[in-house]
């Protein structure tokens, strides 16, 4: 989802919130009518310096496995700098593998390092997902998306994915043309909406073209992965220690395909079915979200004098009907904005990304049936980043369909949308449609990617640990299931639970898991369910 009603589909599915796709945020809702992510603490800074102790180098050696006429690229030593409480430092990448003596971009990274360097294991690559979200939001607050062992032992090293974050990013569209995105009708209902949503699509592809020069043919995920075996060079390992949230398991299964002997111990949470094709993918994401909506208003059925109704249909019908006023009849709210129905859907799927956040569902939903939309818009501008001088933090939104639209431009024609109703309304009667939708997003796309994404099975790949939750709304956990079958060497790890992605959301079972494959190599027991 993602903007505007086709995006909607497919980047609400595998989007990063605020500090990272695979960790989404816990939301806090401020005095000011702002919001956040929940502060953490970071890494204690060198008291000489105010940053972490810089680490040394896995290995002093020339990088390895180097492919023919990248040598000058795989040589760099990033030049870290004190950021904060963390380092940062740039690599330089071909824009185009073909023709590496051509254009370069430099990508943004950002690292928190070991606090204990006695027992330093190595580096740890990481991605968010996405497509689009900056990588680098995962170790602003690192202790959220990662535990103590990881972060005593490894460098964290994150990176904005070429076409993101501060990675010579994208640009589609100017501020305003993305809050009309937001805000507007995710199904559209009659000919007129039909038309507007297909020249919105087909502009906004212009403006990418336009405002990103070359650059918009090549931010495929196969770049990205190539882009990761640059830095693995950079950091001087023999082979790449990762872990991918949502997305970032999709860009971790086409490195494995493309360089299956430098893959080391992998992680691979919430994971994509890359089997799936786009009408697949969509009907998938639309039962997941609808599973995630159910268990929420189960939730709240259970307990005393649930707001929603007595039932779980009374209350999907309480929700269903609030959305049909709403796009009928836009709420007010302290904002010079009202909730329209675009960002009323936005407000009511980024709390199902985890069940920490439901409370801030539950404050939403009871305020808009009152009347008023200020929360519900609230957490719609934290879905988009969008910040309270009605700017946009990172261009997550606009990177995810350009990314996304290069990986597989298949679209159907508006007016075949329709038929497609009955199935999707089976697979989640209140979100069903805006999935559909989500059938026509890449109209109008005018670059073709350079190179193709590979079927992936990781041949030859080191054990690869795919974790899955079973009431995942972004990624559903049959997912997970497909993927592991697919690899090769694929491991699965369940997680019995609701939100997205596994990893350090109080599971201990998982944890331990993840960390003892990542710190001592302890491949987990396949099967395994936590």
């Amino acid at each position: 989802m993602s903007k505007k009603t086709t995006w909607v589909v497919s980047v609400i599915a595998i989007i990063a919130l605020g500090v990272g796709g695979g960790a989404t945020a816990a939301l806090v809702l401020t005095d000011d009518g702002g919001s956040s992510a929940a502060p953490t603490p970071t890494p204690s800074p060198s008291p000489e310096t105010g940053a972490p102790a810089s680490p040394a180098p896995t290995s002093d050696a020339d990088p390895v496995n180097v492919p023919e006429g990248l040598e000058r690229f795989y040589e760099q030593v990033p030049a870290w700098t004190a950021c904060g409480s963390n380092e940062c430092a740039t690599l330089t990448v071909p824009v185009d593998y073909a023709e590496p003596d051509g254009a370069t971009i430099d990508l943004n990274l950002e690292r928190t390092v070991a606090t204990d360097q006695a027992e330093r294991v190595g580096s740890l690559v990481v991605n968010p997902g996405g497509p689009g979200a900056p990588g680098t939001s995962l170790v602003e607050d690192p202790t959220f998306a990662f535990g103590a062992p990881l972060l005593a032992r490894m460098d964290i090293v994150a990176f904005d994915p070429r076409g993101t974050g501060e990675s010579a990013p994208i640009d589609c569209v100017d501020d305003a043309d993305l809050d009309d995105y937001l805000a507007s009708d995710p199904s559209p209902d009659d000919a007129g909406e039909i038309e507007e949503f297909a020249d919105t699509q087909a502009e906004f592809f212009a403006g990418c073209v336009e405002s990103t020069d070359d650059l918009i043919g090549h931010v495929s995920t196969v770049e990205a992965a190539r882009d990761m075996d640059v830095l693995r060079g950079a950091l001087r390992e023999d082979q790449l220690d990762y872990l991918g949230f949502s997305y970032g398991t999709t860009l971790g299964g086409v490195y494995a395909e493309l360089f299956a002997e430098n893959v080391g111990r992998f992680v691979l949470d919430g994971a994509t079915d890359p089997t799936l094709d786009f009408r697949e993918n969509s009907l998938s994401q639309a039962r997941g979200f609808q599973t995630a909506l159910d268990a929420y208003v189960e939730d709240c059925v259970a307990g005393a004098d649930c707001f929603l109704g007595d039932s779980l249909q009374e209350g999907l019908d309480t929700i269903s009907e609030l959305l049909e006023e709403i796009e009928a009849d836009p709420l007010p709210t302290a904002d010079d904005r009202d909730l329209q129905i675009g960002n009323a859907f936005y407000g009511i799927v980024t709390p199902l990304y985890s069940r920490d956040n439901w409370p801030f569902l539950d404050q939403a939903l009871q305020e808009a049936l009152s009347g008023q939309g200020d929360t519900l818009l609230l957490l719609a501008d934290f879905y988009s980043s969008r910040n309270a001088a009605g700017g946009f933090d990172d261009n997550s939104l606009e990177a995810f369909l350009a990314i996304n639209c290069l990986d597989d431009p298949t679209s159907i024609d508006p007016a075949e949308v329709p038929a497609e109703f009955d199935v999707f309304d089976e697979a989640s009667p209140t979100f069903g449609r805006v999935f559909a939708w989500g059938l026509a997003g890449c109209r109008g796309v005018q670059v073709e990617a350079a190179e193709p994404t590979p079927t992936i099975t990781g041949e030859g790949a080191a054990p690869i640990v795919v974790l899955g939750t079973t009431r995942d709304p972004a990624t559903p956990y049959e997912e997970a299931v497909a993927l592991a079958e697919q690899l090769e060497s694929g491991v699965l790890v369940t997680r019995d639970g609701d939100g997205h992605t596994a990893y350090n959301k109080d599971n201990a079972c998982i944890d331990a898991a993840v960390e003892d494959y990542l710190l001592e190599g302890a491949v987990p027991e396949d099967g395994l369910t936590c």
